[in-house]
């Protein structure tokens, strides 16, 4: 009778080790998936980011220059972008909370989508 309790103890410990090694690994790989999600939104956005950047630079540029030959100055052409990039920036600080609550909504919007999404296909 005590062999059978001392084997089932052992049993129990062995299951107990194993239980724990799979938890282990598992907690491993969830904290690698997560990792890597992250990762990859972040340089998705990166280079989201650096287009816009860069196709915004390249729009001011063209603009300025089409502007420079419709006044016959490159003067008045760049002088006017810039002109109008002082007014979108007068506009945006006069109503900087809204456009800052605006910003703030709409972060918090993709990262609640983004976990329901991931919520759906690990039931899937």
């Amino acid at each position: 009778m005590q062999e059978n309790n001392q084997k089932s103890i052992e049993d129990i410990i062995s299951d107990a080790k194993t239980y724990l090694e799979t938890r282990v690994e598992y907690t491993r790989l969830y904290i690698v998936a997560k990792v890597s999600t992250i990762v990859a939104d972040l340089v998705t956005n990166a280079v989201v980011v650096i287009c816009f950047i860069l196709a915004f630079l390249f729009g001011s540029v063209t603009l300025a220059m089409f502007l420079s030959s419709v006044f016959d100055s490159f003067t008045a052409g760049f002088g006017s972008v810039a002109l109008l990039y002082l007014l979108i920036a007068i506009g945006i600080t006069v109503a900087k909370s809204s456009v800052e609550k605006a910003i703030a909504n709409m972060a918090v919007r993709k990262y609640f989508n983004k976990i329901a999404d991931k919520e759906e296909d690990e039931k899937v």
